[in-house]
């Protein structure tokens, strides 16, 4: 061998150790969550790309949903430092899209949502914005009863209520009662107070079950009140009766997932994830679900990206997003946590299975029908606004069975939500 073949093979050697001996970049990432309960499903996709990322650290950072809100707020105005995966519903989102304060997906990735194989068109138009993806859709809340099997049969009712009238029916034979009359288990829980907006969005649910909506896209992209009407009166007109007439309620009484997990209440409207949390909270809970009369809201969360990160880091985040669409990541997220996945094409049998509880988000009627939070900027507004009146509405007993009352505080309710429509020019003429 000539000197200078010697000297090119030694320095090829070099190159090779060289580069076989550099240490990788270290990457990171971070995952802001409003929904604590998902924690352990994100470490669990950040372990499924050690393969692909052996240097990738992925903090994941939840928060409750307002605190997250009022974070991502502050962070998407002022500047996010690194890289930032960002768990936000459609409607939300939007707001931080149509300002221009959230990137839009990469070209693989707009690729991945938009394939109909990977997600339907709901779900491809939840995570998009002018026929642009700029988010990876992941779960959805969707509302179904909850009721105690056990509860039901001691007050000699076979299955779950059917219809609107059979929800107030029901709750009336329900309720458990001191020796005054009083309520000491609820027949129905109601949202009747904190969760500001929530107060209004569980409203609309049972407004919708009515027949009506809280607004109504009358034109493309201009909107009206669409509640101060007879199903507007039947809602609140329900809520009033279970609480002055029935009594089967209070405010002041436990409400929501926790009451019903220590029978503190016979059935509740709510979504998927209290599956799980009755599994860890509440294993021995006698207890079933069935979908609502009419239909139920469907609340998409989509993952987004935004922040100042290298290109390495970015990419890296997004490749975060897409791994948790993972078949067996979405399985153990629907098993373990209880919130419904959005891709289709996975099976999920292994899971309904096991949990009949499931049945009644996947196993629905033919014609049911759903609704969701339109993604236009002052929706959370316009719901706080709405969930302020609710709640007084709610504490006055004077309005209950008179629905000239019940209408005449509708229509004023209608009258601040169409100005809030008509300040960012969205109301519809």
């Amino acid at each position: 061998m000539t000197k200078l073949a010697s000297l090119r093979s030694a320095l090829c050697g070099a190159t090779a150790l060289a580069a076989f001996t550099l240490p990788t970049v270290a990457q990171e990432i971070s995952i802001l969550s409003g929904y604590p309960e998902m924690t352990p499903f994100y470490e669990r996709v950040a372990e499924s790309m050690k393969g692909d990322y052996p240097n990738l650290t992925v903090n994941v950072e939840p928060i409750t949903l307002r605190e997250h809100e009022r974070r991502v707020a502050l962070g998407l105005s002022s500047g996010l430092e690194g890289a930032s995966v960002i768990e936000l519903s459609t409607s939300t989102a939007g707001r931080y899209v149509q300002a221009g304060l959230m990137p839009a997906a990469p070209a693989d990735i707009s690729e991945f949502v938009s394939d109909p194989a990977n997600f339907g068109q709901f779900f491809v138009d939840a995570a998009s914005y002018d026929d642009t993806v700029y988010g990876v859709p992941l779960f959805r809340g969707q509302g179904a009863l909850f009721y105690n099997t056990r509860m039901f049969a001691e007050a000699g009712l076979e299955g779950a209520p059917k219809t609107m009238d059979e929800y107030t029916d029901y709750a009336e034979k329900l309720t458990q009662r001191d020796e005054n009359g009083n309520p000491v288990v609820s027949g129905w829980s109601l949202r009747l107070s904190g969760g500001s907006q929530g107060i209004a969005e569980k409203w609309w649910l049972i407004l919708f079950n009515h027949g009506g909506t809280l607004i109504d896209e009358v034109s493309p992209g201009k909107w009206r009140a669409g509640y101060a009407n007879e199903a507007g009166v039947k809602a609140l007109g329900q809520y009033l009766d279970n609480i002055y007439d029935k009594k089967t309620v209070t405010i002041e009484m436990p409400s929501d997932a926790e009451a019903f997990e220590r029978e503190q209440t016979a059935m509740f409207i709510r979504e998927s994830w209290v599956i799980g949390d009755i599994a860890a909270k509440a294993p021995d809970l006698e207890y079933a679900t069935a979908p609502l009369p009419v239909g139920s809201i469907a609340l998409p969360v989509n993952l987004y990206v935004a922040g100042d990160g290298s290109t390495e880091d970015m990419q890296a985040a997004w490749d975060f997003a897409k791994a948790a669409n993972e078949p067996e990541n979405l399985v153990w997220l629907l098993e373990n946590v209880g919130w419904l996945p959005n891709r289709t094409g996975v099976d999920f049998s292994s899971v309904t299975d096991e949990i009949e509880a499931f049945s009644a988000f996947v196993d629905y009627p033919e014609d049911y029908t759903f609704f969701t939070v339109p993604s236009i900027a002052v929706i959370e507004d316009l719901q706080t606004r709405l969930a302020a009146k609710l709640t007084e509405a709610f504490a006055n007993p004077a309005m209950q069975g008179d629905d000239a009352a019940i209408m005449a505080f509708l229509e004023s309710a209608a009258e601040e939500t169409n100005a809030i429509l008509k300040r960012e020019g969205l109301l519809a003429e």
